[in-house]
């Protein structure tokens, strides 16, 4: 689901309304192959759009993560949308703090994971966060140590 059209469509069949403001929504992500944070998003949106409040942003990019549409991420600084990866089987991610590349990890650690008997896992997350090779490179010639 990577075009503004496939977007569109996942809202509209999920009963979601279509308005200008959400097809900008799906056409900014689209367009944009690393992690937004909502701040990033109201400020882009809010070139367009005056009078739009953050909070309305904010619940948009809620809805569109319970729709399958973006992926939410919790960095250092905050949380951070992109659109949803095209993997279409349960895995995890490698992710680039410099330049948001993401690789999938087909490994659940979840399997390996001794769950007690009274709870009842319902979901989970598992990010691994380091640098690409282009972008530690960069860290190395600027001194900076890994995690």
């Amino acid at each position: 689901m990577h075009t503004v059209e496939e977007i569109v469509s996942r809202m509209s069949s999920q009963g979601l309304r279509v308005t200008d403001q959400r097809r900008t929504l799906a056409k900014l992500f689209s367009d944009t192959s690393g992690y937004l944070s909502p701040k990033d998003v109201y400020e882009f949106m809010g070139k367009t759009y005056s009078g739009l409040s953050f909070d309305t942003v904010y619940r948009n990019l809620r809805v569109l993560e319970e729709l399958g549409v973006l992926e939410q991420v919790m960095f250092e600084d905050g949380v951070k949308f992109k659109l949803h990866c095209s993997e279409h089987h349960h895995h995890h991610h490698l992710i680039c703090l410099q330049c948001g590349l993401t690789h999938p990890i087909v490994f659940c650690p979840m399997e390996q994971t001794a769950v007690p008997d009274d709870f009842k896992v319902v979901k989970h997350k598992f990010e691994v966060f380091g640098y690409c090779k282009a972008c530690g490179s960069e860290v190395e010639v600027k001194g900076e140590s890994g995690l």
